[in-house]
């Protein structure tokens, strides 16, 4: 996995808890950052999916067939 140098602000409360977090646990900034990103992203996810699944629910989407996909693509 390639690491990609960012820059972003954070407020500073947790910018002190992010050092002291990296000093407990001798773990550096940056991968706690990745690690804690990483979770909130499955997170995410999840809230996305539930979002999804109630439009669905609620038709406010279109949704497309099994059959009208495989006709579409030739399969």
């Amino acid at each position: 996995m390639q690491a990609i140098k960012a820059t972003f602000t954070l407020p500073d409360y947790i910018l002190n808890e992010l050092s002291e977090f990296s000093e407990e646990f001798g773990e550096k900034k940056s991968h706690l950052v990745a690690e804690a990103l990483s979770q909130y992203f499955d997170t995410l996810d999840l809230k996305l999916a539930l979002k999804r699944s109630k439009e669905v629910r609620d038709s406010t989407v279109e949704t497309i067939s099994f059959d009208a996909i495989k006709a579409e693509l030739g399969l």
